[in-house]
């Protein structure tokens, strides 16, 4: 089974589908080199394709993708992102580690009570999680 980086919860997405899927039907088992989960508050069927949006990240934070499975919750629905081209991938985790250390930042900032330098946060959250983020969505 592929892995899904799990995006933070306070950095809310969109999730717009889109007219035209990727693939046929058929290829969707193994579409994917990696994605995402999120939250949403509709739910998608698989093979939906999508375009993950990330509005505090401005209107480049713009990412075509696949819906590759989604679980309804109690609130909510978690859905998993596929992303099937290799640059899309790259420019998606890149925005998921900030959106991971921007989370951390919010994390620590709470817990410290004063605001911290992004980059000294940054430095941490590489230092405490760089490997496991790197690792999380290829296997």
């Amino acid at each position: 089974m592929r892995h899904f980086l799990r995006h933070p919860s306070d950095m809310p997405v969109e999730l717009v589908q889109r007219k035209h899927a990727f693939l046929p039907r058929q290829r969707l088992n193994n579409i994917s080199l990696g994605g995402v989960a999120c939250n949403s508050n509709k739910g998608f069927r698989k093979g939906t394709a999508v375009e993950l949006r990330i509005p505090l990240l401005g209107e480049q934070a713009r990412y075509p993708g696949v819906v590759a499975w989604c679980r309804k919750q109690a609130e909510d629905y978690l859905v998993g992102i596929a992303f099937i081209d290799e640059d899309t991938l790259f420019r998606a985790r890149m925005v998921e580690q900030v959106c991971q250390i921007e989370h951390y930042r919010h994390q620590r900032e709470r817990e410290l009570g004063e605001d911290l330098p992004v980059e000294v946060v940054a430095r941490e959250w590489i230092a405490l999680h760089a490997a496991e983020f790197s690792g999380a969505s290829l296997n």
